[in-house]
This record gives structure tokens, C-alpha cells and sequence, in this order.
């Protein structure tokens, strides 16, 4: 059973940093990619940023300069780096594992966890 747990939340003030991270097991498959989503209330899940298995990284527009998306070489540990913080990025950011099989995407998702930014 796949899971996915995530760490590093909490409450800051605007201009400091966090760094998430997120712990998968249960994995006996190629995952193609790892990802970070946020959600704040009253609005839809979007993608904050991601990494495929090549390395290559995707970043949402607000966030560029200012977040980092790393992982292990095993796939299995996905992190966060994030700096600057503003009010505006406080969400229940949640950890994201995909894989492509079946001509399908299956996605996997970690339980969340509150990141608050204090102005």
C-alpha cells in the first residue's frame, strides 16, 4: 500500500522559510513523478511544483525564485524548500506521486499539512 507523508509545516512569518518534506513506502513501482499541491480555503487544489523522473522541474508562476522542488535518487523522499514566504501562500500543501500505467495517470497523494504566513 502506497503511502505518502508529508512534514514541515507550520507557522511563519512573511519573508521567512519552511522546507517540506514528504516520505513515500509501500512503492514497488516506477513512480513518474513527484509533486507539491496547495490548497487554500475556499479555493482548488493547484500544483505548486513538480519533478519528473528526468529531473526536470515545473514550478506555478507565484512561486518561481522562490520555492525549491528536490528528491532523492531513489524517488522515495520529496522536499520542499521555501523561501520568502508570503500570506498568500498559506495552504494545506499536500505531497503528489504519479505514475503513468495502463494509459492512465494514478495519482497518490500524502494527508496534507497547514502551512500559515503571518503578515
Amino acid at each position: 500500500q502506497v503511502q505518502l507523508v508529508e512534514s514541515g509545516g507550520g507557522l511563519v512569518q512573511a519573508g521567512g522559510s519552511l522546507r517540506l518534506s514528504c516520505v513515500a513506502s509501500g512503492i514497488t513501482f516506477r513512480i513518474d513523478g513527484l509533486g507539491w499541491y496547495r490548497q487554500a480555503p475556499g479555493k482548488q487544489r493547484e500544483l505548486v511544483a513538480s519533478i519528473n523522473s528526468g529531473g526536470s522541474t515545473n514550478y506555478r508562476d507565484s512561486v518561481k525564485g522562490r520555492f525549491t522542488i528536490s528528491t532523492d535518487n531513489a524517488k522515495t523522499t520529496v522536499s520542499l524548500q521555501m523561501n520568502s514566504l508570503q500570506p498568500e501562500d498559506t495552504a494545506v500543501y499536500y505531497c503528489n506521486a504519479n505514475r503513468w500505467y495502463n494509459s492512465r495517470w494514478t495519482d497518490y497523494w500524502g494527508q496534507g499539512t497547514q502551512v500559515t504566513v503571518s503578515s
